[in-house]
């Protein structure tokens, strides 16, 4: 009976137990309760020592979504040093970034969100945004704006990409109604804390470009090509854009790449044969540094043997032709009445008129005494070998911009204007290697096993389009550089990579992408009332069970030799026998 009306008394206890690991377990899931995004940080680099680009990574910071409290008079600046600001470029003010961050003012951080449609690895999200023409022209002005601005100036904090998402949107919905309070979000407050745990960013030592080259040896009676006369067929793969890890450029310059491997493809099915092949060597090269004046084309012109260089006729670059215009434009440094000048663009307008394509000449003088090379051509002529650039573009773009950037994607190359181009390059180069200009011939027939291949387009722009190729970041064994290697190996002879290290101008830092963590946080008020509620719970507790306790000893009576062992106990103390003492009463058994 003492037993039962003991257990009776207990079972609050338990309940109150139940009830604490509950309340415990609650407070542990909200503090769990975090999102993990990856994000690509804005390149760090210097020039000449003077440092550009975001120069912190690590970030540790409550989140906002504004530049300016709602709460403030006329909607003045706050102090945002340890706030994270979360702003999509849909909605980006270009004015109010470029006085902030000319203006040098503090921030914590810097989280710039992009639409789906620029990720290289969601085709998916691309196809269902490519309805909103007007819209995405818009977005990329911004953002070529946006990216314009990032590398050309020194930030003090992190400032990281990343892709719209379910996720993402719901933090910045709840953020954004947590800023229209007018109050920031801090440990006080409370709201979301965005962390991205990473090293100070470090110095790449010695970066290195490859370059890498391939032969198609002419036919010549005696047996000996190299006194054969040479074409050389030049694109630049490398890029560069505000955050290294997103620079895939697909039409900068992937389009040329791509276009370059299928007319090796093609001339190595008609040099295959000594019936077919031409009296001229067919030289391809893939070089690297183009964002850096074209700093690997300059130093592979250089390790080339002068002797072979003088035998090289012309050379033809491709720049960027993946766009879906029917126009385009052929650079030149040399004057328009060259001899050889006049031999390619000819040859390039007979074949275009067949294409439905307009091929404009443009003509432009370099000046040897200016470091800055605005297209690949200009380092062969400023070696005096004859060169052509072909490209969408009217104009050079800028120093360090256009070159394969945030908005250079998939989304927006159009492999049929990779395929005209090809036919364009191919059949102008093999009506002059056979001496079949103005004659009419179709050489690379559509049908025919000469056909340009769009699968084999499709393919290597899908690869590229996927893969950043950011110079300082490849190793020399890369496997973007092995990959090139390889097919130049499939289709042309005496294949090579020639290593060298970056222009020595150019410092650039490591720590180009991270994983970001958002964390809901209470406030301090609520974990001071949370622990103000536990511990008055856990007093409440700990007194009710010790009252408890001595209740139940005091109503069940103690076994008959316990009860005796008290009495000693209390009889023993009453004498003055300390339990000590050497001296030892013991109940009786």
């Amino acid at each position: 009976m003492a037993k039962s009306h003991s257990l009776a008394l207990m079972e609050p206890a338990y309940l109150s137990v139940i009830t604490l690991l509950i309340i415990v377990m609650a407070c542990v899931e909200l503090c769990d309760a975090v999102t993990v995004v990856d994000v690509y940080r804005l390149v760090q680099y210097d020039l000449a020592g003077v440092p550009f680009g975001s120069r912190l990574a690590a970030l540790n910071h409550h989140a906002g979504s504004s530049l300016f409290s709602s709460s403030s008079a006329a909607g003045a600046a706050v102090d945002l040093s340890r706030t994270v600001l979360i702003l999509p470029v849909r909605e980006l003010n270009l004015t109010f970034i470029k006085e902030y961050i000319g203006e040098e003012k503090p921030l914590g951080g810097l989280l710039l969100l992009l639409p789906q449609v620029f990720n290289s690895q969601n085709n998916a999200s691309s196809k269902d945004e490519s309805g909103h023409d007007s819209s995405k022209a818009t977005i990329k002005e911004v953002l070529l704006e946006l990216e314009r601005l990032l590398i050309h100036a020194n930030i003090h904090y992190p400032v990281y990409f990343g892709f719209e998402d379910d996720h993402v949107n719901a933090v910045l919905a709840d953020v954004k109604k947590n800023d229209a309070t007018g109050q920031l979000a801090t440990a006080t407050t409370g709201g979301y804390k965005l962390v991205v745990a990473a090293p100070e960013p470090k110095k790449i030592a010695s970066p290195s470009i490859a370059n890498i080259q391939g032969w198609l040896p002419g036919m010549r009676a005696d047996g000996d090509s190299s006194r054969l006369p040479t074409i050389a067929v030049v694109a630049s793969y490398d890029t560069f854009g505000a955050a290294p890890a997103l620079s895939v450029g697909s039409d900068s310059n992937g389009s040329g790449v791509v276009a370059l491997l299928e007319i090796a493809r093609l001339f190595s099915i008609l040099y295959s044969s000594p019936k077919t092949r031409g009296r001229y060597n067919l030289l391809f090269a893939l070089t690297s540094g183009g964002p850096y004046n074209y700093n690997g084309t300059h130093k592979w012109l250089r390790s080339l043997d002068q002797r072979l260089r003088e035998t090289i006729d012309y050379t033809i670059c491709l720049n960027s032709i993946g766009s879906s215009g029917d126009e385009l434009w052929l650079h030149v440094s040399k004057p328009p009445d060259n001899v050889y000048i006049k031999q390619i663009f000819e040859g390039i307008s007979s074949v275009s008129e067949e294409l439905g394509l307009k091929v404009q000449l443009k003509h432009k003088k370099i000046n040897i005494s200016n470091p800055r090379v605005a297209w690949e051509h200009e380092q062969f002529s400023r070696l005096r070998v004859t060169a052509a650039t072909l490209s969408e573009l009217s104009a050079a773009p800028d120093f360090l911009e256009s070159t394969g950037g945030l908005l250079d994607s998939r989304e927006f190359v159009d492999e049929a204007s990779i395929s005209r181009s090809v036919k364009l390059v191919a059949e102008s180069l093999a009506r002059h290697i056979y001496g079949q200009e103005g004659k009419g011939i179709d050489i690379f027939a559509g049908g025919s096993s000469l056909s340009v291949n769009p699968s084999y387009i499709r393919s290597w722009l899908q690869f590229l389009s996927t893969t950043p190729r950011v110079a300082p970041f490849l190793s020399k064994n890369d496997p973007l550089i092995m990959a090139l290697k390889k097919e130049l190996e499939d289709h042309t002879a005496e294949v090579s990579v020639q290593h060298e290290v970056l222009d020595g101008a150019f410092t650039f830092y490591d720590a180009t992408s991270g994983r970001l963590h958002i964390y809901q946080v209470a406030s301090v008020t609520f974990d001071l009332l949370l622990l103000l509620v536990l511990g008055s719970y856990l007093i409440t507790l700990f007194t009710f069970l010790v009252v408890t306790t001595r209740v139940c000893n005091l109503l069940s009576p103690p076994p008959p030799h316990t009860a005796l062992y008290f009495d000693i106990k209390f009889l023993s103390i009453s004498l003055g026998i300390h339990p000590r003492q050497n001296h030892s009463i013991e109940p009786a058994c």
